[in-house]
């Protein structure tokens, strides 16, 4: 079973259940991009519907992605669900209805329906994730996605990119490949305004970041293949000295993003 049977499977599954109030499902992250690798890659989804979700719907909804771990790659799923009001106008911070990772996954095999009224509330990541659909998102069912989204403001976008890279220095030995890529596209973003996947953010920094070539290019031969790449100590340089790039760059200072 690939990334899209597991797709499709949700797809029917989610359709059944939630029925009329399924606005649609929306496809962003790397299968969005086009650079989806099953060893280093999740299946990132969005979930809109129209109304609040049942406590009931919200079972069922987890249920069936648990069910499907066994099957999913070994960063398994990122969901998240919207209502469509959050949608357009695009809410800044966003609300969800409920969420589901692999940060989660224990948590709802514990204790399902507690973890269920338990996981709502906002989510600094969705600004990103609505700006990669509202550029390169796949409209998995329901209503086009041009229909569903308004824009995020670049400032929504950069301090949702902020967020997600603000502590790179410290937690880059922990996965360096994802902090090394993830401070190149925000970079390139910056300096071009491209919306990049990690790829090719790394890509772009190898054009762009020549005296850092060699730990970029180890970082994207680590992504495509999904060998370890041991060398953490030169991420955390990297990391240190893309950061400091990132502060001095005058769009990012005129966001008033609050700096770490």
């Amino acid at each position: 079973m690939n990334e899209w049977d597991l797709l499709h499977r949700i797809k029917g599954a989610y359709q059944r259940i939630l029925s009329d109030n399924l606005t649609g499902i929306y496809v962003h992250g790397s299968i969005a991009f086009g650079c989806f690798h099953w060893e280093r890659s999740d299946i990132d989804f969005l979930v809109v519907v129209e109304k609040p979700l049942t406590q009931r719907n919200r079972e069922q909804l987890i249920q069936v992605l648990l069910e499907l771990d066994a099957f999913a790659p070994s960063k398994g799923f990122e969901m998240s669900v919207l209502l469509r009001s959050a949608c357009s106008p695009f809410s800044d911070p966003t609300p969800y209805e409920l969420h589901y990772s692999n940060a989660h996954r224990d948590h709802y095999l514990r204790n399902l329906s507690e973890t269920c009224r338990a996981l709502h509330g906002f989510d600094p990541d969705l600004a990103a994730h609505v700006t990669v659909i509202n550029h390169v998102g796949l409209t998995l069912c329901g209503l086009p996605r041009e229909q569903v989204f308004s824009s995020v403001s670049r400032a929504s976008y950069l301090s949702s990119l902020w967020y997600d890279i603000a502590h790179a220095a410290e937690e880059a030995k922990r996965d360096p490949v994802y902090f090394t890529l993830n401070l190149c596209r925000v970079a390139a973003y910056l300096e071009t305004g491209q919306v990049l996947s990690k790829e090719q953010g790394g890509s772009w920094g190898l054009i762009h970041l020549p005296e850092d070539a060699e730990v970029i290019r180890s970082a994207l031969a680590s992504y495509r293949t999904g060998a370890a790449w041991p060398d953490g100590p030169a991420c955390c340089f990297f990391a240190e000295k893309m950061l400091m790039r990132i502060r001095q760059n005058a769009d990012f200072l005129s966001c008033g993003i609050k700096k770490h």
